[in-house]
């Protein structure tokens, strides 16, 4: 008997890379990301666009905010997004893409909420 592959056994589920929250599965960044691709068309409206899974309960949104710019011939666009389900959380950032590919967040960070009066 050989011991040199270790034995699959399925239990654990592949960890996704999901640059909004850990709580994102897969199938979750998977939605998340088309619409992030729809809000952030630069042929776009610039509007909200939501997401969600029933399976995991996760659901979110996405919104342009501003408009596309270049950034090392890709082009870019900031954006905020909302994250509802497991944890909650406002997140600002800005994704970019080259020409023809898809959309990848390049920073990503909690949003400033405005001080009440």
């Amino acid at each position: 008997m050989q011991e040199d592959e270790p034995e699959a056994t399925g239990s654990v589920a592949p960890q996704v890379a999901a640059p909004l929250s850990p709580d994102l599965d897969e199938e979750d960044w998977r939605r998340a990301k088309a619409a992030l691709a729809v809000a952030l068309d630069p042929q776009g409206p610039g509007t909200l666009v939501s997401w969600d899974n029933p399976t995991s309960t996760m659901k979110g949104s996405f919104a342009a905010a501003g408009a596309p710019f270049v950034k090392n011939d890709e082009i870019c666009r900031a954006f905020s997004a909302n994250l509802n389900g497991t944890s909650a959380a406002t997140l600002q950032g800005t994704a970019c893409r080259p020409s023809g590919g898809e959309w990848v967040i390049k920073d990503i960070k909690p949003a400033k909420v405005p001080a009440r009066a």
